[in-house]
């Protein structure tokens, strides 16, 4: 064991809820669905979960969520900052268990986004805040889309990016989704079938944004001490790093650098690995230009050379760097923030349990050692980067 305020950190169960078309389910009930199972999979009892991890569901959340489940933690965490929200939960849970502050903290996500379209519970605004820096661009009708948008054609006028190169991205996570039996859309799509599609925000049609869906997950951080009690191998919080960049357009410096380039920098300073070693990324993809982007910012190619990186099927199954392995907020599930699924499947590709079909391996036909899991929130607003491995 490590020395006390220095002990290490692993995942000891990791699970979804029902995924996909869930009409039937209120948040809260996938939020339980999932805790129960993430539960069941670590093998430990209830009674040792201490801290809690939660954002976006309740009036005081994560409160009212941990009341609903049966908790009563002695250490909480509702930070909120976008789809990187679980990255970032995940190294304050990760610093908090290494501390002695808490042994065992449980985060956990569950949303009917899809379902509350379709039942017209609410409406889909894209637009964000009336009030503060944003008010100087919502009258524009300036919707996130748009942000994005603007920022993909920025790296397609700094770096000769091409639609079609953003296309592959999509192609690509379509063709993981088509072995994961829990993707919403698995039917194989071809990069004139993308770009074919109809427009929705220059120069992304249909086929480059993410799907709506309902879903929950969770995962159980703990630490090395309850290791014996478990039901599976660890896998271990090697690092993590988290970065913040904007919110305002005219105040991001480059559209081209995500927060990314921050939180992967020490990501994998502190985890003592590089871009070089990982085996398998889970990158958020709300939109191509985010994968493609973040693969830059983390390391894995030179700034301008993404385009011309994810070519030739290196983001597949088979591929060079195998990403979004379930086939992403793209192809599988995107239920309003997909932080936390990220950190599932990166889990679940290092403990072998992927499936068939689904599971990556290593050149020499073995379980991928190290993966990264990297969250982006907002528009390019914030970003958490995680590194797990077995060792």
């Amino acid at each position: 064991m490590s020395a006390a305020g220095h002990r290490k950190v692993a995942v000891a169960g990791v699970a979804l809820s029902d995924t996909g078309r869930v009409d039937e389910a209120t948040p809260y009930a996938l939020h339980a669905q999932a805790a129960r199972r993430a539960l069941a999979d670590s093998g430990l009892d209830r009674s040792v979960i201490d801290g809690f991890a939660s954002a976006g569901l309740g009036t005081l959340a994560p409160v009212e969520v941990a009341e609903y489940l049966g908790l009563r933690p002695t250490w909480v965490d509702s930070t909120a900052v976008g789809g990187s929200t679980w990255e970032v939960m995940a190294a304050h849970a990760a610093d908090a268990i290494a501390a002695g502050h808490a042994n065992a903290v449980l985060l956990v996500y569950g949303s009917t986004a899809r379902a509350d379209i379709k039942a017209r519970r609410r409406t889909s605004n894209l637009s964000f805040g009336a009030r503060g820096p944003l008010q100087f661009e919502v009258p524009y009708g300036h919707t996130l889309i748009a942000k994005y948008a603007m920022a993909a054609r920025r790296h397609m006028h700094e770096y000769g990016t091409t639609p079609a190169q953003l296309a592959e991205v999509a192609v690509q996570a379509r063709a993981n989704a088509a072995a994961n039996p829990d993707a919403m859309y698995r039917t194989p799509v071809t990069v004139d079938e993308v770009l074919s599609g109809p427009m929705i925000a220059d120069p992304f049609t249909k086929l480059h944004c993410c799907i709506r869906s309902d879903g929950g997950c969770a995962v159980l951080l703990v630490a090395e001490d309850l290791l014996p009690d478990t039901a599976k191998s660890p896998v271990w919080v090697l690092g993590s790093g988290t970065a913040v960049s904007h919110t305002t357009m005219s105040e991001w410096d480059d559209f081209t650098v995500s927060p990314a380039a921050a939180s992967g920098r020490d990501a994998f300073a502190r985890a003592g690995v590089s871009p070089a070693e990982i085996d398998v990324a889970e990158i958020y993809d709300a939109f191509t230009y985010m994968t493609l982007v973040t693969l830059e910012d983390l390391g894995f190619c030179k700034k301008g050379e993404g385009g011309d990186f994810v070519a030739d099927g290196r983001l597949t199954l088979t591929g060079g760097l195998p990403t979004n392995t379930d086939g992403g907020g793209l192809s599988a599930c995107h239920p309003g923030m997909r932080g936390l699924f990220l950190l599932v499947e990166a889990v679940r590709q290092l403990r072998g349990e992927a499936g068939e079909g689904r599971q990556v391996r290593t050149r020499d036909g073995g379980t991928p050692r190290l993966a990264v899991a990297s969250g982006t929130g907002g528009w390019f607003c914030s970003s958490g980067t995680v590194v797990l491995g077995r060792d």
